[in-house]
This record gives C-alpha cells, sequence and structure tokens, in this order.
C-alpha cells in the first residue's frame, strides 16, 4: 500500500492516527535545532510533515536531502498543530514522521510549482506536464470535468443517446479550412477530420435515434486567437420532431442546471434578440449585455454643419460612457489611438465631455454649437458626468469598429465583472452572405440550415435577405453555442444548394450520401452545438482557453511539449504516395 489517505483529507479528527501518504515534495523548511519540516502534494492538497532529529537522526537526515517534486512516501502519527494555517483544509495538523521511502528523485523544476508562478508561457507550454501539478491548471481540468459530467446526466435524464461519430472522413470544402490525411490503401485520396459531426448526426435522425448528444473533438485548419485551438471540444446535440423554441429550451435549461450545480448561481430566463438589433445597438453577432452603452445614431443631428467627415459619412454612431468625463486628454488621445490601430481601422475619434455644470465640451467645437450638442447629449440620455464617444464611415465598418471601442471602454471602466453572467440567444440571423470578388452566396451556419418559412419566396427575389432558423447562445460576449433547425426536405435542400451555386454534380459528389438518406423519411429535426472549452473558460473566468485544455497548442498551432507537427521519414511519405518539396 502506497498510501491509505490524501493529502487533502486529514483534520483534526484523525488525531492520533497512524497513516500513510505518498506524493510530490513541495517546500523543504530547515528551521535549525534539528526540526525540518516538508510539505507533501499530490492532487488533493498539502499536509505537513515533521521530522525532527531528536525523535530520529537519521529520519531527519534523510528529510534534508529531500529536493522539491521528489516523489515520496511517508509514514507517521497525525498530531495537532502547534502553529494552524487556516488557509487550507489540513492546516490545523501535521504528520509526525517514523518513516520515510524516496520513490523517485526529480531534477529542479525549471519553474516553481505554485499558483503564482515565476514560468512564463512558453516555458509552461513546454513542460506542460508539469504545469499540470499547478492547482490553478488542475482547478480548471476539475472544473471541465465537473461540467462535462453533470452534461452527461443532465442529457441522459432526458433520453438524449451518446453515439460515437467517426473522426475520418469526407472533405467538405464550404466550411472552414480541413486538415486533411493521406489514405495508404487509397493512393491519391484524402480524408479530412471533422469540423462537427453536423451530416452524421442528422444522419442519425433519419435512422430514427431521435435525440443524440456527443462530446466530441473537432478540428479546423484557422489561424489561432484566445478562444481558438486547431483541435477543440464540443457538446454536440440533435434532436427530431423538434421546433427552435424546442431546442432553446431545453439548452437553456441545460445551461441553467450547470450554472447552479457547478457556480451555486441561479442565472434569469435568457432574452432573446435578433440579429439585427444586436448589430444595430452593439455592432456585434454576440453582444456583451453586462452593461448597458448601446448605439445611438446621430447622423441627422451632424449634417450641414461644415464638418465634411460627418457630412460625407453614411454612419455616424455615439456611445455613452457613464461618468467618464474625467477622461484626462491622454485618456482620450489613447482611445483614439486604440481605433485607428489598423485591426480596427477607424480614422479618428469624436468626444463630447458633459461638464458636471452642464456646458458641453467637445473635439468639435468649430463647428458645433451648445445647442447642437445638447440634442446629441439628450438623444444619447447623456447626463452631466458622462462622456460621449462618436464614431463614423461606412454603417458595417463603422459598427464593428464602435463595438470595439464600446468593449475596450467597458473594459477601462471595470463593467466586464468576470463573476457577472449576462446570458441571451440571438435568433434570426441571415440564411447567406454574399461574397462581392466572387459574386456568390455562401452559408452563414452551413447549407443545412432552414430558412425561415416566412422567408421562402425570398430565396428566387432576394436571397440576402432571407433569415435563418438559426440561433447562437452568447454569454458575455462570448459565442458559446450555436444551432439551427436543419432542411429534412430534398425539394428544399436542393433549392438552397442551387442558391450557393452548387450544380447538381457537385452537390451529389459532396453531399449525395445526404439528400439520398432524405428520400426515406427524414424527420423535422435541429440541433447545437456547445464549445466546452469555451463554457469552461467562462466558468473559470480565464481569458484564453488554453488553460482549460489539458494540452493545447500555442498561437502557431505548435504543441511544443512534444514538438508536433514535425517532420516524417521519407519512407512514411513514400508509403503515402506523397512527394513534398519544401524550400529550406
Amino acid at each position: 500500500m502506497y498510501r491509505n489517505h490524501t493529502c487533502g483529507e486529514l483534520t483534526i479528527a484523525n488525531v492520533n492516527n497512524e497513516v500513510i501518504l505518498a506524493g510530490w515534495v513541495h517546500k523543504v523548511r530547515k528551521m535549525g535545532g534539528g526540526m525540518t519540516f516538508v510539505d507533501l502534494r499530490d492532487r488533493y492538497g498539502v499536509t505537513q510533515l515533521f521530522f525532527s532529529k531528536d525523535n530520529n537522526a537519521d529520519l531527519y537526515e534523510q528529510a534534508n536531502k529531500l529536493g522539491r517534486e521528489y516523489v515520496i512516501q511517508v509514514q507517521g502519527n497525525v498530531q495537532e498543530r502547534a502553529s494552524k494555517n487556516m488557509n487550507i483544509p489540513t492546516g490545523e495538523i501535521e504528520i509526525i514522521a517514523s518513516g520515510l521511502n524516496i520513490l523517485n528523485i526529480s531534477e529542479l523544476p525549471p519553474f516553481t510549482i505554485e499558483d503564482e508562478t515565476d514560468g512564463g508561457d512558453d516555458i509552461r507550454m513546454k513542460y506542460r506536464y508539469l504545469d499540470l501539478r499547478r492547482n490553478a491548471v488542475r482547478r480548471n481540468l476539475e472544473l471541465r470535468h465537473k461540467i462535462a459530467f453533470e452534461t452527461r446526466n443532465f442529457l441522459n435524464d432526458r433520453r438524449f443517446l451518446e453515439v460515437e461519430t467517426p473522426v475520418l472522413i469526407g472533405s467538405t470544402p464550404e466550411g472552414a479550412r480541413d486538415f486533411i490525411v493521406p489514405s495508404r490503401m487509397n493512393p491519391g485520396e484524402f480524408y479530412a477530420l471533422p469540423q462537427s459531426p453536423q451530416l452524421f448526426k442528422q444522419l442519425l435522425m433519419v435512422s430514427g435515434f431521435d435525440r443524440y448528444f456527443q462530446i466530441v473533438k473537432c478540428f479546423r485548419d484557422e489561424d489561432l486567437r484566445a478562444d481558438r485551438q486547431p483541435e477543440f471540444t464540443q457538446i454536440d446535440c440533435e434532436m427530431s420532431f423538434v421546433n427552435q423554441e424546442d431546442v432553446l429550451n431545453i439548452f437553456e435549461d441545460l445551461t441553467r442546471h450547470l450554472f447552479k450545480i457547478v457556480k451555486g448561481i441561479d442565472v434569469p430566463a435568457f432574452p432573446r434578440m435578433d440579429y439585427a438589433h444586436a448589430m444595430k445597438y452593439y455592432g456585434s453577432d454576440k453582444p456583451d449585455t453586462r452593461f448597458e452603452m448601446k448605439f445611438v445614431e446621430l447622423k441627422d443631428l451632424t449634417v450641414g454643419k461644415g464638418f465634411v467627415v460627418f457630412d460625407s459619412a453614411e454612419y455616424v454612431g455615439a456611445i455613452c460612457a457613464k461618468g467618464a468625463a474625467s477622461y484626462t486628454r491622454k485618456q482620450l488621445d489613447g482611445l483614439t489611438d486604440f481605433v485607428k490601430r489598423p485591426q480596427i481601422g477607424a480614422k479618428g475619434l469624436v468626444y463630447v465631455r458633459y461638464e458636471a455644470d452642464g456646458t458641453l465640451k467637445s473635439s468639435v467645437d468649430k463647428f458645433y454649437s451648445q445647442e447642437d450638442l445638447k440634442k446629441w447629449a439628450e438623444r444619447c440620455q447623456a447626463e452631466p458626468g458622462d462622456l460621449i464617444l462618436i464614431l463614423c464611415g461606412e454603417t458595417e465598418k463603422a459598427q464593428k469598429q464602435l463595438c470595439e471601442l464600446r468593449l475596450e471602454v467597458g473594459e477601462q471602466l471595470g463593467l466586464k465583472d468576470k463573476n457577472n453572467f449576462s446570458c441571451l440567444w440571438v435568433v434570426d440571423f441571415p440564411l447567406l452572405e454574399k461574397d462581392e470578388e466572387l459574386n456568390r452566396y455562401f452559408a452563414k451556419h452551413h447549407p443545412f440550415t432552414s430558412p425561415k418559412e416566412e422567408d421562402f419566396p425570398l430565396l428566387d427575389s432576394d436571397p440576402g435577405a432571407v433569415r435563418a432558423n438559426a440561433y447562437d447562445m452568447v454569454i458575455n460576449g462570448v459565442e458559446v453555442g450555436g444551432g439551427s433547425v436543419r432542411i429534412h426536405n430534398s425539394e428544399l435542400q436542393n433549392k438552397m444548394f442551387s442558391v450557393l451555386g452548387f450544380t447538381q454534380e457537385k452537390a451529389q459528389e459532396q453531399f449525395g450520401f445526404l439528400m439520398n438518406a432524405f428520400k426515406y423519411g427524414a424527420p423535422p429535426h435541429a440541433g447545437l452545438a456547445f464549445g466546452l472549452d469555451r463554457l469552461v473558460s467562462l466558468f473559470a473566468g480565464l481569458d484564453s482557453i488554453r488553460d482549460c485544455i489539458a494540452f493545447p497548442k500555442n498561437t502557431s498551432g505548435r504543441d511544443v511539449m512534444i514538438d508536433a507537427p514535425s517532420r516524417v521519414d521519407q519512407d512514411q511519405l513514400d508509403e503515402l504516395n506523397l512527394k513534398i518539396d519544401i524550400k529550406e
């Protein structure tokens, strides 16, 4: 027996018990006077060990040779500590050691195994197996386990069946970029790794499975950012004989259940916001509604005063930052620099301070009178002490720029509290989006999303105006999940392919198996997929999904711990009939 207790469970109730513990040496404190304390750590906590020269000189000398992260086994008697540490569960006791067995020695780790470590991101990624020993990272994975476990229980209780779908599938170039896998047994042909189990879960509905779910790995060969990895995990679900309301209700219930069980929070019912409203007032289809600061259109109040920038703009929009009139010129210049960054692309920023005495001071006083500015303030519902910030330009671009500005100001004013959760559904997305360069439409979600029934006629006359039976769950400005009611009618699916520019031959080549399945009685069905990584990172208050994934990739898509991706032997390439010419 290596241990009969963990390092996190012994309390004052165990005093005088003989115990065996095993774990890693967290700290060694040599106190002088023949006393040494060792903090022993495992996944469950830390227990203090006491070695005394008077009690056992050989054991004391052995303890003094221990190094950080040595793996040891210790026997001893539980005693009450003279100096208690009430910050940890085991802080009232210590183990008076009577036996010590070094199970394995350790080199000095390249960073400290502490919550506040001295290791930077790169070194922690390289030694991820050590990083995972830290409480902060381990807690994230425990949280991930709990969310996945509760999700399975919730869906199982509602008659969902967990079904595994293939990992080696055919490529679907209409979506994001695929990872492709060469087939040795079929020279010149390739599998793809799934971007989602979309087609298979629809086929399961045709098969009569009725309610399916899967916690599944998905793969997209895309550029990385804080909320994106090349491989990620979805809670993937599909249901038959349901409409949009049915899906929203059951998965809203799931999310509220997770908040209650995992976070101890009662989240109110999710409001519904249509896409057009979200874009008009937030400039985003995933609005952060933890704070107001909605967009206010000012174009009609700004024209004809000689300010060419506003006169020539298609759109003039403002946000009102409550209590921010105290912003200094340096802070305002900082916001101007922020919106002029290449990734945002605004030409400049106009501001109006609403002073405490009721006067309005702006960066465009030369063109606009106090009366003009008062009208702006009234429309923005501004009060003394507030700051109005204004951007202009082409409508869609300016709204996106104003969205970024709103989020930045919200951050600066402390309005993006990670412990405050604001959830909503965004609905009525456009079905299609047009690529002007290619002069063709693409599916905004995927080509199997059903149009809203009342918009069917627009597929012929005005495809860009067709709304989708699609929905996204948004929490704190993060798209956590999304889905749609699916097309289950072959005729409508063929119409959709036609609008997307597919020839019958191309549609048959890529999706013929699904179209053929629909001929045999496909039920009405709909589904949704949650991003498990994003959900966990929100619950954990993380800025990146990386620390809730056991072995993540870096921003270049590399696993620096195992050095992947890497070159392979020419023999392997020859077996796959691949010839690669890479210029060094």
